[in-house]
């Protein structure tokens, strides 16, 4: 007589604990490596809005101030609006945030509106101050934060401040 051996095939019950024990801390790992990565790439689009948006509308707002003959509004120095008046080739243009965060400017004639600043941003902080007294030499003083849409997991929203000082010549 003969006696044969039979192969067994398939796992173990210990082997395929073990098994799934490797996987989830795997899992586990890659998880939290996912995460951190969405979290840099979220902080980097939020601190890129921002600085674009801010530069955008200093830049904007330094090319309309020289191009302009007036600043109607504000009248008075040294008085806080949160509405810029020029005047642009005899056209009327005021500059204004909305109470949803939307920096824009109107061309008073033709009631056109353009937005300023981007989807990703809100803006809050809107100062415009008179500080020349009108003339040749007229200057304004600019403020305003630049605020993200974007929350990070840890609630935090980002921010930042810009200031400058504008004048017509």
């Amino acid at each position: 007589m003969q006696i044969q051996k039979r192969l067994q095939e398939g796992f173990t019950l210990i082997e395929a604990v073990i098994y799934m024990g490797i996987l989830s801390i795997l899992l586990v790992a890659m998880s939290s490596i996912f995460a951190s990565i969405v979290d840099v790439q979220l902080d980097s689009t939020s601190t890129s809005s921002i600085n674009q948006d801010g530069r955008y509308i200093l830049s904007k707002l330094l090319y309309d101030v020289k191009s302009s003959s007036t600043i109607v509004a504000p009248v008075t120095p040294g008085v806080q609006s949160g509405t810029m008046q020029l005047t642009i080739n005899s056209v009327n243009y005021t500059y204004s945030a909305s109470s949803s965060g939307i920096f824009k400017v109107v061309n008073t004639s033709t009631w056109e509106a353009n937005a300023l600043n981007s989807y990703d941003t809100s803006i809050s902080g809107l100062t415009f101050t008179r500080v020349g007294n009108g003339g040749s030499s007229d200057t304004i003083q600019v403020s305003f934060t630049v605020n993200s849409r974007n929350i990070e997991r840890a609630g935090i929203v980002q921010s930042q401040s810009f200031q400058t000082t504008l004048g017509t010549q």
